[in-house]
């Protein structure tokens, strides 16, 4: 299937499809709860969580890839207990790259997911509630299934965004051939050795086709929610 890209090239684009796809089923859950949270319930540090989810999408990359270096490092708070513990590290293995790439897509994955949960009517969750059904049945039966296309819109754009993480990645996992080395990182290596444009552009093309492929997947499932919405 990727005989026409050179080992190297057909070996990041491996991995980065395992990270990215690891990053966002680890991350869903997570970021459902989350969503919900933001969008349904009041109380005090509400803000602080909406900032802090958003953080990622502000703050230079090389800095948030720092930050996770500072706590789940070998040395880190998180990371040293992780070793002495379990004998497991994140620091530049690809499950510390599908970490990075989880918490930068993390906030494009709640925004989604948030709007698709404002969008549904709070009546039929109450309505389903005055019939004795617990919040998690409500949330399972009633709301989940309404929210879906928004969930998925989510998981494609948390997906498009793990698969073009660099910053984060090369600063908290390095860039070790068929360990890190992701599609972004691979573009990278190879522009700086002679020879390498080719393999380059092969790589661009292909994270290019990747991220159009999730703007178009969540466009449409975002007109499915601005449907609903105007036919409330």
């Amino acid at each position: 299937m990727t005989d026409w890209l050179p080992p190297e090239a057909a070996i990041a684009l491996s991995l980065s499809l395992r990270v990215s796809l690891v990053a966002v089923l680890v991350s869903l859950p997570l970021g459902v709860l989350v969503a919900y949270a933001l969008a349904r319930w009041r109380f005090p540090g509400h803000g602080l969580l909406n900032g802090l989810v958003h953080l990622p999408l502000i703050l230079p990359p090389v800095v948030t890839g720092y930050l996770l270096l500072l706590t789940f490092g070998r040395q880190g708070w998180v990371g040293a207990a992780l070793w002495d513990w379990f004998g497991f590290t994140f620091a530049f293995r690809w499950t510390g790259a599908a970490l990075a790439a989880g918490v930068m897509a993390f906030p494009l994955l709640v925004r989604a997911i948030r709007l698709a949960i404002e969008a549904v009517d709070p009546k039929l969750e109450e309505a389903a509630a005055t019939l004795g059904a617990s919040r998690v049945v409500v949330f399972a039966t009633v709301t989940l299934p309404l929210i879906l296309p928004g969930v998925i819109a989510g998981a494609v754009l948390a997906f498009a965004k793990a698969m073009g993480e660099f910053g984060a990645t090369i600063t908290f996992v390095a860039n070790i051939p068929g360990e890190t080395q992701t599609l972004p990182t691979a573009i990278y290596s190879f522009l700086q050795v002679p020879g390498g444009d080719g393999a380059a552009l092969q790589l661009v093309l292909i994270s290019v086709a990747v991220a159009m492929l999730a703007l178009a997947v969540s466009e449409w499932l975002s007109r499915r929610v601005a449907r609903r919405i105007a036919g409330r």
